[in-house]
């Protein structure tokens, strides 16, 4: 998911501060994965590879569900709690005058955007079917023949959202780094940053947790695609 600028309007590094943990392993690790698989997904349907498109979008879905359960009981700069805020915190941010670590309140915009975006991407990907009838998405036998079609139009209009959601992201990063000299990638691939040290520290999760909240998430995702008719079968008559 996208990330932002740690501290308030602080710069990440003061120089020769001490490091301190930002962003847990499972928070970098589904935000890492779910670029790769949103690149793979583009790629594979446009190289006529449907089959690898259908299992990348269940993937996609088990990240989701992943990170929404890890949202209430991961760590404190992923819980969706402590980066959602009203209108009141996103005024003050823009006036200079929030402080924090984690997501900014304009960067939990951001994140929700696009956890919202690509929800209804995979779930209108979930009851499609492709053009020849040939590959159907596991809940397209759900609905009828003229949805799925529909669905399918809906689902390739969608994916410009996210393009455009994802342009946002790295247009901000490439903003900070440029002109506020703020280096927001490095972060979320070692997890650690230079912070306000008047700043209150990440609040680790339990490493159980997280196998919990994945185990959880590959079985709904299972559920989805074995509970579902097959991939083969055709959706219900008009």
């Amino acid at each position: 998911m996208p990330r932002q600028v740690p501290v308030g309007d602080a710069p990440l590094s003061k120089g020769g501060g001490n490091k301190q943990p930002l962003w847990d392993l499972p928070t970098r690790v589904v935000h890492w994965l779910l670029a790769a698989l949103i690149a793979f997904s583009w790629w594979s349907v446009h190289h006529h590879h449907t089959d690898w498109h259908i299992w990348s979008g269940v993937a996609i879905l088990t990240l989701l569900i992943f990170r929404l359960l890890w949202g209430f009981v991961g760590s404190s700069t992923a819980r969706w709690a402590g980066f959602i805020r009203g209108p009141r915190t996103v005024a003050a941010y823009l006036r200079g005058k929030w402080t924090g670590i984690g997501h900014t309140p304009l960067g939990a915009i951001s994140v929700v955007a696009m956890f919202l975006a690509l929800s209804v991407q995979v779930g209108l990907g979930l009851i499609s079917q492709d053009e020849d009838g040939i590959y159907f998405g596991p809940l397209s036998g759900l609905v009828s023949s003229d949805t799925s079609d529909k669905a399918r139009d809906i689902h390739e209009l969608w994916f410009n959202v996210i393009v455009a959601l994802i342009v946002l992201h790295v247009g901000a990063i490439l903003y900070y780094r440029l002109f506020r000299g703020r280096k927001l990638t490095k972060p979320m691939i070692t997890g650690r940053a230079e912070l306000d040290p008047a700043a209150a520290p990440m609040r680790a999760a339990k490493w159980w947790i997280a196998v919990i909240c994945i185990a959880i998430a590959f079985g709904v995702a299972r559920w989805v695609v074995a509970g579902a008719p097959p991939f083969g079968s055709p959706p219900l008559l008009d």
